[in-house]
């Protein structure tokens, strides 16, 4: 099942796909809104039945807004291609609601700090369908695993293994464990979420041996009864459009993995999304299958469970970030800036890694955009840019409702206060109804930790 085939969304009045997404100027292409996206009579943009203009009006922006069916649709999605045992990456977004959404959909959740482990168990979530994973746990951290008595531990470090060891002497339970493994391929995305290569802070690497050392500890404390070592982990990196590497780090671990006999092999996460006009990404099930398919040909047993971890695949394109313009001021000989009132404190992608992402006018989202803008923030950074190269209709003015897609992922996760800015709210739209999932913060939020 696909997001565009999700059970109770209707497709009457739904934007038609653009049939030339590479025209840069033209409407925003209808793959990078949310599945319940439809244009109203008046042409305005109406999500979950909700429109997105009056939303504005009505919870104030900048806002983070969520299509729930999508959602839903996106995490079925995943169960259906991986089966159980698959993790949404909180790291991506993460907050109550969204932690009991994935839950209910019948997703396990990976968590990477005490604070998601956290959220996470707040939301209800047992403690047997989480997955603790990070580069640096603490003793608290793993602690706080080990009490809860946390489904799987992703082991990534000798020191880690020794904190393990010392603490599970201490704690009731006997942890099922996961070595992370550093395959040694390098896929075609920003360095700084690229995970396996040989150089990463991330897991044990394959070339040096540190992986066969890592193994034969954890299968020494296995034969002790200390930990239940039940697999390998590895992770390549993100927003990965090709699933040939991920072929591949099958072909490297395989020779590895087989003879272990362990019953479990998880190939992370990092499947890509599409964030601009043009751009295309595999399906969720694509991607299963090609790893499947992988293991085979590679000898690896049907009966190892052979799992993932997509985080942004689930979340990315359910979202969109609703902004007001400000100023509009347009400088000759160079470029229209178009400020508003958010910017890198609610998505800093841009910032860290050249991120693009498209603009359109929520009240006429049909509309071509022939007029060329930069959309930047409210913070006192040259480098405060939210969309670099954007298209907007020529009416743009000081006060539209200006929104950015696919900003599902790692935009309320990333969100900071620089220059004391609130975060935004997040709102989750279904069935006409939106309601705040996370409350706006105040000015008194800003000084509530100050002593």
């Amino acid at each position: 099942m696909t997001a565009e085939s999700a059970p109770g969304v209707d497709r009457a009045g739904a934007i038609p796909p653009d049939p030339s997404v590479a025209d840069p100027s033209g409407p925003v292409a209808r793959g990078l809104l949310p599945v319940t996206a439809e244009v109203d009579p008046a042409g305005r943009l109406r999500v979950g039945g909700v429109d997105l203009t009056g939303l504005a009006e009505e919870f104030g922006t900048p806002l983070f807004v969520y299509d729930e069916a999508h959602l839903r649709a996106m995490c079925r999605e995943a169960v259906e291609a991986w089966g159980d045992g698959v993790a949404y990456a909180t790291k991506a977004f993460l907050c109550v609601a969204m932690a009991r959404l994935a839950h209910e959909e019948g997703m396990c959740l990976d968590v990477s700090t005490g604070g998601e482990l956290h959220v996470a168990l707040s939301a209800g979530v047992p403690a047997d369908r989480l997955v603790l994973h990070g580069s640096n746990k603490s003793d608290a951290e793993l602690s706080a695993a080990l009490e809860v008595g946390v489904g799987r531990i992703i082991i990534d470090s000798f020191d880690e293994i020794d904190r393990l060891e010392r603490l599970v002497a201490a704690s009731p339970g006997r942890p099922k464990v996961l070595a992370r493994i550093t395959p040694g391929i390098e896929v075609h995305t920003h360095e700084f979420v690229q995970t396996g290569q040989d150089d990463s802070k991330f897991g044990f690497g394959l070339a040096s041996g540190a992986a066969a050392e890592a193994v034969g500890r954890l299968s020494a404390l296995d034969a002790r009864g200390v930990v239940e070592f039940v697999g390998i982990h590895a992770h390549l990196g993100s927003q990965v459009f090709a699933l040939a590497p991920f072929a591949r780090a099958i072909d490297v671990l395989a020779g590895f993995f087989a003879p272990l006999g362990l019953p479990e092999l998880v190939v992370g996460g990092g499947l890509g999304v599409a964030y601009v006009n043009g751009e295309e990404a595999p399906p969720m099930a694509e991607w299963a299958v090609s790893v499947r398919q992988a293991c085979r040909a590679a000898g690896i047993p049907d009966s190892v469970r052979v799992t993932a971890e997509p985080g942004r695949s689930i979340v990315a394109t359910a979202g969109i970030t609703l902004y007001r313009v400000g100023t509009v001021k347009d400088i000759a000989g160079h470029r229209t800036y178009v400020s508003v009132d958010g910017g890198m404190s609610d998505n800093p992608r841009p910032v860290l890694y050249g991120s693009g992402y498209e603009a359109f006018l929520p009240r006429e989202v049909r509309s071509a955009r022939p007029k060329a803008i930069r959309v930047v923030g409210k913070h006192c950074e040259t480098g405060d840019v939210v969309v670099s190269e954007g298209y907007v209709p020529e009416d743009l003015v000081v006060g539209d409702v200006l929104a950015t897609p696919v900003t599902g992922a790692y935009g309320h996760s990333m969100a900071s206060n620089y220059n004391k800015v609130p975060r935004p709210a997040v709102a989750f739209i279904a069935d006409g109804v939106a309601r705040i999932v996370v409350r706006r913060e105040t000015l008194d939020d800003l000084v509530r930790l100050d002593v």
